[in-house]
């Protein structure tokens, strides 16, 4: 199976290590990645905020120039993949706002004939690898290991297309099959407050905190993540959380792919889980370099 590879700007920069070890995870199952030629950012959030035709015909150019592909995108970003599939949708749904995107792709000799599937990677690996295939195929058993599943509030709204919007379960039963425990985790679809770290990062930090407090208190090990902003917010900022809510917290942020890596035979550092701000524990990575 093939697709066409949408990395976005967070995992050409402060992401790399998702991009990195989702490579290695497709790779050692046989998925091709065709990045795609020529991309431009998706806008992200702020684009549908100020001018709705822009941002659409912004976002519209990358599904115009990977529908020649003739394969599904897969955006690993949260909002890249909320944005090109929410404009996917307005357009198919608003024939003359599509006419409109179509005569402004026009202009590049693009256009856009609603042809290309948006997909994100955890979709992909349990809904066309499947589950058992990932499981017979790992290397190294996360039993033992207490995991907080962290969704965000992106990949699966507004548009729960592979998941439950409420409570998803998707990394849930993926990393149960390969042995870890899935803690009670009910704020897996809160929002971490996003970009809001820069502009209202009082608001930020407590939902951050929210995030690290629940999942801590549960028992965690780690917290998986799917999304470059939500990783960032939880990892980065416990030292302003401590000087605010007078609360110390230790647990890492990985990406979901980071650890499928490890699990399916990858290296730790190969992974990228050495390179962010807080460490996995000494006995998580004791439990990670003990091979089947």
């Amino acid at each position: 199976m093939n697709y066409t590879y949408y990395p976005g700007c967070s995992l050409e920069a402060s992401a790399d290590s998702y991009d990195k070890s989702l490579k290695s995870v497709f790779s050692s199952l046989g998925l091709g990645l065709q990045e795609l030629e020529d991309w431009n950012c998706c806008g992200a959030t702020a684009y549908m905020s100020v001018k709705e035709t822009v941002s659409l015909t912004i976002s519209a150019r990358n599904l115009a120039l990977a529908e020649k592909n003739g394969l599904d995108i897969v955006a690993p970003c949260s909002a890249c993949y909320t944005v090109l599939a929410k404009t996917h949708k307005i357009i198919a749904e608003n024939p003359e706002l599509h006419d409109c995107v179509n005569s402004a792709l026009g202009e590049v000799g693009l256009s856009y004939n609603l042809g290309c599937r948006v997909r994100h990677p955890l979709d992909v690996l349990v809904n066309d690898v499947g589950i058992a295939r990932l499981a017979a195929q790992a290397r190294v058993s996360l039993q033992g290991l207490k995991i907080a599943q962290y969704y965000g509030c992106q990949i699966v709204r507004p548009y729960a297309t592979f998941d439950d919007a409420e409570n998803p379960v998707t990394m849930d039963n993926l990393f149960g099959a390969l042995g870890a425990e899935s803690v009670y985790y009910p704020n897996k679809v809160r929002c971490c407050g996003g970009m809001l770290m820069f502009t209202f990062t009082d608001v930020a930090l407590k939902l951050t905190d929210e995030l690290l407090r629940c999942a801590q208190e549960n028992g965690a090990d780690l917290i998986l993540t799917t999304c470059p902003m939500c990783q960032t917010n939880l990892d980065m900022h416990m030292q302003e959380i401590k000087e605010s809510y007078g609360r110390s917290y230790t647990i890492p942020t990985l990406f979901f792919t980071e650890l499928l890596g490890v699990a399916l035979g990858h290296g730790i550092a190969e992974m990228g889980l050495d390179r962010h701000m807080v460490p996995i524990s000494d006995s998580t990575r004791k439990l990670l370099e003990t091979k089947k």
